[in-house]
Parts: structure tokens; C-alpha cells; sequence
């Protein structure tokens, strides 16, 4: 009986040891009725369990869907809102549409001061946009230089903000524009396309439209400034009275 006892431990002690051993663990080991021991292989988890499907097929990872695609936003006032809105930035429009018809120069440097977000490059915008304003005006009558050099910051403020451009939103009206386009590159290029036409034909509402959606949701970099600036005053004399 001692001796039965004996080997009866010492096959638990082989079992303990070959469950514990680290070349058995992720196979799964199944004992057939032979006594003969078959290893399953290892299956790797399915894409549909790792991420999950919605219904329309779209691979869902950490709450999103994967190449679900986001809204334009509108622009805060149209092209030809020459006087604004009637809102908390009512002075502010009819600043931007006095300086778009009196002085473009200062507007679009203002303008490329905003979208920068750094003090000093109104300078060197205002000087290059005059340059090409007067020369524009000197050999053809017209202000037509100019805009070849300030429609790339309509591009900008559109990409910026994800705003709705003036193809997506002919495409949208009439709906004969998105045939053509066969994917997202093609696409900016045209809405770049007519960035420029819209600031060759009607360049000083491109530049008060710019201004408007500008002042409403960049600070001037001068007010950042000083809001960040602590001003330390020194502590004020103390004296000890007497008892």
C-alpha cells in the first residue's frame, strides 16, 4: 500500500510539472480515449473581434469608426455680406469692409497676421501686397497681381477651419460637379482652383469675407500678448510698530 502511495504522488508531481512547464502554455492539449495526446494549434483572434463591425460594414476601433467622414463647416458669412452680421461683431465688419475697399493691403496683412498667429509678418505681407497692387494698377488698370499672391491664405483659413469651399458647395447646390472628381486630392486641387478665381473676380469681398470668419475665431496676436504678459509689483514697505 506505502509503495501504491508512492507512485501515486509521484504522477501528481508529473502532472503539476507538465501543466506548469512553459513550452505547453497557448496550446490547448486534448487526451483521447488511445491515451494519445493531439496539441491544437494556436487561432488568432479575427479582425471582426479585435476592432468589431457595425452595421454597414465600417471596422470600429476605440468608439469610432474607421473612415467615417467629417462634416464641412460654413463660413460665418457669405462673399457678398459686405456690412456683416448683426451681432457682437458688428463694428468689426464695418472696420473689415471699410479697410477692404479703402486700403487691401492693411486688410490682408492684418489678416495674414491672424492666421499666423505671430507678430511681424503683417509688415512683409502689406509691403508685398502693395508692390503688386501698384504695379497691377500701373501697367494693366487693375488690381490683378495681388491676388496671385493672397489667394493661397483663402486656402489656408478654409483648411484651417474645415470650411466648406466654393466647389463643394457648386457641388452641392446642383450636384453635376462630384462626377468628375475621383478621389480627395483631385478635389483640393479644384477647390484651390477657385480660391484663385474667386480672388481674381472679386478680390476685395474675398478679402472682407477672410477678415470676418478671422476676427471672430483668432485673437490678434497682439492681445495674446499682453493677456500673457504678469505684470510682478513689488511688496510694499512693511514697518514694525512699536508696543
Amino acid at each position: 500500500m506505502a509503495g501504491e502511495d508512492n507512485n501515486n504522488c509521484e504522477a501528481r508531481r508529473g502532472d503539476d510539472h507538465d501543466e506548469s512547464s512553459p513550452l505547453l502554455q497557448g496550446n490547448d492539449t486534448k487526451i483521447s480515449s488511445k491515451g494519445d495526446t493531439k496539441t491544437a494549434p494556436i487561432v488568432p483572434p479575427s479582425a471582426a473581434e479585435e476592432y468589431g463591425w457595425t452595421a454597414d460594414g465600417l471596422p470600429v476601433s476605440d468608439g469610432s469608426v474607421i473612415g467615417e467622414p467629417i462634416g464641412r463647416n460654413q463660413w460665418n458669412s457669405g462673399l457678398f455680406s459686405c456690412f456683416g452680421r448683426n451681432d457682437e461683431f458688428c463694428s468689426s465688419d464695418l472696420e473689415v469692409c471699410l479697410l477692404g475697399s479703402v486700403a487691401p493691403c492693411v486688410l490682408y496683412g492684418t489678416n495674414a497676421e491672424r492666421l499666423g498667429s505671430a507678430p511681424g509678418t503683417f509688415t512683409n505681407h502689406c509691403l508685398t501686397y502693395s508692390g503688386l497692387y501698384f504695379i497691377g494698377n500701373s501697367l494693366f488698370g487693375w488690381n490683378c497681381l495681388a491676388p496671385w499672391f493672397s489667394y493661397s491664405s483663402r486656402s489656408a483659413i478654409r483648411r484651417k477651419f474645415n470650411l466648406e469651399g466654393s466647389f463643394e458647395a457648386m457641388d452641392r447646390s446642383c450636384g453635376c460637379c462630384g462626377s468628375c472628381i475621383e478621389d480627395e486630392m483631385q478635389r483640393e486641387h479644384m477647390e484651390t482652383t477657385c480660391d484663385f478665381v474667386t480672388h481674381l473676380l472679386c478680390h476685395t469681398c474675398a478679402l472682407c469675407q477672410e477678415g470676418r470668419e478671422l476676427r471672430r475665431k483668432v485673437l490678434h496676436p497682439g492681445f495674446n500678448a499682453a493677456q500673457s504678459t504678469v505684470v510682478v509689483l513689488p511688496p510694499s514697505e512693511q514697518t514694525m510698530g512699536r508696543k
